[in-house]
């Protein structure tokens, strides 16, 4: 009886946490080998999507140590929809404010950010999308860049 009682409350917690995210298209991270985020290096991501209709919100994610001695991140981003077409975009992530107050949630001496980048976008044709984030700082070594991600879900208009 025990067991089963601890089953349902597992498959409980479970459920109600997949609930939350069900808006959620796409959710991914890498890691940033020492914290370093070379000049040279590229982070791509490999995004199905299927729903010309639907409007999305694009975030970046960014998580730094307190270590990162910039306010703000700079980003090339490439765009390599299905049709063929290539777009190309830089963008300023804040990540800081002008008195150097960290604007993510803080956790010991990492910072955890989740920046719209896109609000209500539509991806106008279904297929594989490529994303490609180069970082624009202009130095070859950028320390203090733990990891970089984008989230993908879908946007809900306000009731």
């Amino acid at each position: 009886m025990r067991n089963k009682l601890k089953s349902v409350l597992l498959l409980l917690i479970l459920s109600s946490l997949f609930a939350c995210n069900s808006n959620v298209v796409f959710d991914k991270n890498k890691q940033l080998e020492n914290a370093v985020w070379k000049s040279s290096d590229i982070v791509k991501f490999t995004v199905p999507l299927n729903d010309s209709v639907q409007p999305y919100n694009f975030y970046i994610n960014i998580r730094n140590s307190t270590d990162y001695k910039y306010s703000n991140l700079y980003l090339f981003i490439k765009t390599f929809y299905p049709s063929g077409k290539i777009s190309v975009d830089t963008v300023e992530c804040y990540l800081a404010d002008n008195e150097g107050k960290w604007l993510g949630k803080r956790s010991g001496k990492v910072v955890d950010n989740r920046i719209l980048f896109r609000r209500a976008v539509q991806f106008r044709h279904t297929g594989t999308y490529s994303f490609e984030f180069e970082q624009a700082m202009r130095v070859d070594e950028l320390s203090g860049i733990k990891d970089f991600g984008i989230r993908i879900e879908k946007f809900e208009r306000e009731k």
